[in-house]
Order: structure tokens, then C-alpha cells, then sequence
């Protein structure tokens, strides 16, 4: 009984370091800056179940998180800070892209988690935010980018690749 508490013990302790922290970090960031909640999203824990099931597109989980109302007008430092925050946690900047004219933002950050890839996706408007973090087999990922046909396939069956 002991000996099954304590690999109970360390398997959850192990499961709690190896947690990704950049995400949830992430959100709070946003809840805290903007003063703004989480929309609720429903069946958002079918949809992961399906993602972890199925892995569509390379996908073997992933956590969304909406936003509206902010006031994130006029604030280019707040993601100059979160830029600064995610590459301290050890994601590699891989694009960012600000539009002049429209005030929106995306960042795309990613990093390695064993074998996978982890990538954290923010889009930034001016009243709503988006995060997503998914994490995907690099190989499966590659092959889907490589032919877009075969994705259309996978989640429209029946379609083609003539348009």
C-alpha cells in the first residue's frame, strides 16, 4: 500500500515539474495587464479528447484561451513584455508580425518537449486576444505542410485536391 502511494506520489510530483508553465503564465499575464476573463469555451475538453485521440495534422494536445474587451490600444510594451517573458521560459521567438495600420499583433513562439514540438500561438487585437499552445510530431506536422491536399483530405473526406 505504501510502495503504490509513494510511485502515486512521485508520478504526480514528476507530472507537476514536467508541466509547461508558458501557457498558463501566459493567460495570467493577459488577466492580470488587461483586467479581462477567460471566455468560457463548451465542450473545449471533448474537442482536446478528440485532439489526443485522433492527432490530426501531427496535434497531440493543445489549450485555447479567448479573451475579450480589453483595452490593449495603445500598448506595444505589454507585448514587448510577454515576448520577453516566454523567451526566459524557454521559447524560441519564431515570428512576429505587428500591423501599423490595424494595431494587431501575433507572436508565434515554440520549443521542444522530448520528441515534439510545443508551439504557443498569441494574436492580439484591439479588444480580444487569442492563445493557443499545441503540441505536435514535428515529422507529421512537416509532411501535412508539405501537402496541403492530403490535410483537406483528412478533415473534408471526399474532397480533392482540384479547386
Amino acid at each position: 500500500m505504501k510502495t503504490r502511494f509513494l510511485a502515486f506520489l512521485l508520478s504526480a510530483a514528476s507530472a507537476a515539474v514536467a508541466a509547461d508553465p508558458g501557457f498558463d503564465r501566459l493567460v495570467r499575464a493577459i488577466e492580470f495587464h488587461y483586467s479581462a476573463k477567460r471566455t468560457h469555451i463548451p465542450f473545449m475538453g471533448l474537442a482536446n479528447m478528440v485532439v489526443k485521440v485522433a492527432h490530426p495534422g501531427g496535434a497531440k494536445d493543445f489549450k485555447l484561451a479567448l479573451f475579450e474587451h480589453l483595452d490593449a490600444q495603445d500598448d506595444p510594451a505589454g507585448v514587448d513584455r510577454i515576448l520577453r517573458e516566454l523567451a526566459a521560459k524557454g521559447y524560441r521567438p519564431t515570428i512576429r508580425q505587428q500591423s501599423r495600420r490595424s494595431g494587431e499583433s501575433t507572436l508565434i513562439f515554440t520549443g521542444e518537449v522530448g520528441k515534439d514540438t510545443r508551439m504557443l500561438i498569441a494574436t492580439f487585437g484591439r479588444n480580444e486576444a487569442t492563445v493557443i499552445q499545441v503540441t505536435v510530431d514535428p515529422e507529421t506536422l512537416m509532411k501535412t505542410l508539405e501537402q496541403p491536399g492530403h490535410a483537406r483530405r483528412t478533415f473534408y473526406p471526399g474532397s480533392s485536391d482540384e479547386q
